[in-house]
């Protein structure tokens, strides 16, 4: 399927996307915040530079989004335009995504991600379960996890 917009306006509207301080990050450092968990944000000093890093249990947390980092899911769809271009991007994401999980853990940090299908469309399982399931895992003794919606 074509574009329906042009390639210049195509190129504002990609390059208008955030990758740090999304909605997504927002809501749930805000209800781990209301939760009393402290933590920094995007350090520089753990691989990756995670969205959110909580020091005191070393533990580094991803906040995904499933186009860019080719969840499946259905909130992930290979672009009809530009196909190979997209599919080589978002497979390059990836690895890196896998590269960092291996750096991460091996540095001595928890790892956990939080994709966006948890917060929004269908199968969404909302901000309170995510939380839930964020907080469980912050707790809890295991060094890689991650949360999703309901496939």
């Amino acid at each position: 399927m074509p574009d329906i917009v042009d390639a210049l306006t195509r190129s504002r509207m990609m390059s208008g996307i955030r990758s740090t301080n999304t909605k997504p990050e927002r809501l749930v450092r805000k209800a781990l915040h209301a939760l009393g968990y402290r933590y920094r944000l995007h350090a520089k000093d753990v691989p990756g530079r995670p969205d959110v890093v909580f020091p005191r249990l070393r533990t580094a947390l991803f906040v995904h989004g499933c186009f860019w980092h080719g969840h499946d899911c259905p909130l992930y769809r290979l672009p009809g335009t530009r196909t190979e271009f997209w599919r080589e991007k978002i497979g390059r994401n990836i690895k890196r995504d896998e590269t960092v999980r291996e750096q991460v853990l091996s540095a001595g940090w928890r790892h956990f991600t939080i994709w966006e299908c948890a917060l929004r469309g269908p199968g969404s399982i909302g901000l309170e379960k995510t939380v839930a399931r964020t907080v469980r895992f912050l707790e809890g003794a295991r060094k890689n996890g991650e949360v999703r919606g309901a496939q």
